[in-house]
């Protein structure tokens, strides 16, 4: 009776090994490899545009102003030009990189910054006596010099007031980052009384700590170039402003690249219109750090592996420039059929934007470009800002001012600007 029994186990146990190896077979484990990849063709420009006066022609005369608004970071700066009108081929400029928008302290710059204006030579024509006789275009000079100060006299023995005493330039402060500078013509009356032509300005990112494009109008001691010319000899933007708007866009690194294997049916760290966990999402979407988030993870139900991936060198993946490559980093993977892959990373010039996968997820054992299961998320936990000119962006040395709203995604157009389609920013492929 006792073998009978003993048998009877040793059977069922048998029967069940069997079994579960049959199971496993059906279900092997396998391997992937994840690439994530920042693809953005990035632009050094974060804003630009053109300023005129509102009369016909729409050039700004003594008595008149014009104003525009603009975002800006810490330490950007804003720079602009525009033609003195009654002059062969002189302009009106803030002194590279520009003009200062915040204190040491973060605290905006507002009121006169007229100090910060400066008067240039272009170097392409002859200086006659300024005022409203000057012949247009006039000579030409044999070869261009380079542009010039014009300080106090020029080349030819022509004498000038001050910048700051022909054009008043006043801040204002509108909150969130935003600024409008007014530019008024105080020229009237003074020996240098002259109108100012339609004119571009222009705001570039900073990255690193240094600006990417500090001097996008002039550079002093070299020709002038990119339209700047046909400023400073006849007061059209248009060429000058073309060049700037083809510098102009989105510039952004993406922080390191949260990958989690799992076995569910839903996304383990957030879900579009619920609030912030408290996970650790908060940390990664404003600062770009995934740590916290990831140790969370690491303990759920379902989860089965946990990544965080840097880039070699920088740790963040920084964005396509001048045709150079973009970072990337990659993982290999071991999953089996019904394994789900999500994976997270910073937009990281914003409050607190990431780009993820939602809802299901990635079905890890799918082959190729992924990258249309990517969205970008507004976290809801910061104050959003201009993306790359936002004075409390962690990554542009800012502290982020909070807020409690629920995760949705972000549009594009959105409040701000308008960014290139995902798929240009970000490539996720499984091979």
């Amino acid at each position: 009776m006792k073998y009978n029994s003993l048998k009877t186990c040793v059977l069922i146990a048998s029967v069940l090994f069997m079994a579960s190896c049959k199971k496993d077979n059906d279900n092997p484990t396998h391997s992937e490899t994840i690439t994530i990849e920042n693809v953005l063709d990035s632009k050094p420009l974060v804003e630009s545009g053109t300023f005129k006066g509102s009369g016909t022609p729409p050039v700004i005369f003594p008595g008149q102003s014009v104003s525009f608004s603009f975002s800006a970071a810490k330490n950007q700066r804003l720079t602009f030009a525009t033609m003195y009108g009654w002059s062969n081929d002189l302009f009106f400029a803030p002194e590279n990189p520009g003009i200062k928008l915040y204190n040491d302290d973060g605290s905006p710059i507002t009121g006169d910054v007229s100090a910060q204006i400066k008067l240039w030579d272009n170097g392409t024509r002859v200086n006659q006596v300024p005022g409203s006789a000057v012949v247009h275009p006039g000579t030409a000079e044999a070869t261009p010099k380079n542009i010039k100060e014009v300080n106090g006299m020029d080349d030819y023995g022509n004498t000038y007031l001050a910048a700051s005493k022909l054009m008043q330039a006043s801040l204002a402060y509108n909150g969130n980052s935003t600024f409008t500078i007014t530019i008024t013509n105080i020229s009237g009356g003074t020996a240098n009384q002259t109108p100012f032509s339609p004119g571009v300005w222009a705001i570039s990112y900073m990255a690193g700590g240094n600006l990417l494009l500090p001097e996008p109008v002039y550079s002093v001691g070299k020709l002038s170039a990119n339209g700047l010319t046909n400023i400073a000899e006849m007061g059209d933007n248009s060429v000058l402003s073309t060049y700037l708007t083809g510098k102009t866009g989105i510039f952004t690194p993406l922080s390191p690249v949260l990958v989690v294997v799992y076995n569910g049916h839903e996304n383990p760290f957030f879900k579009a219109g619920e609030n912030d966990r408290g996970e650790g999402l908060k940390d990664l979407a404003q600062k770009g750090n995934a740590d916290m988030l990831a140790a969370a993870l690491k303990a759920k139900p379902g989860v089965k592996a946990v990544y965080v991936l840097k880039e070699g060198k920088s740790t963040v993946l920084l964005p396509r420039v001048d045709g150079a490559a973009g970072g990337m980093v990659s993982q290999m993977l071991s999953v089996m059929k019904g394994d789900r892959i999500a994976i997270a990373t910073m937009y990281g010039f914003s409050n607190d934007w990431f780009f993820a996968t939602s809802g299901n997820d990635l079905d890890a054992t799918q082959k190729g470009d992924v990258s249309s299961s990517v969205g970008l998320y507004d976290d809801g936990t910061a104050v959003n800002q201009f993306p790359g000119a936002g004075i409390t962006q962690f990554n542009l040395a800012g502290t982020p001012l909070n807020e409690s709203t629920p995760i949705q995604m972000v549009p594009n157009p959105n409040a701000f600007t308008t960014l290139p389609a995902i798929n240009n920013i970000i490539k996720v492929s499984i091979q």
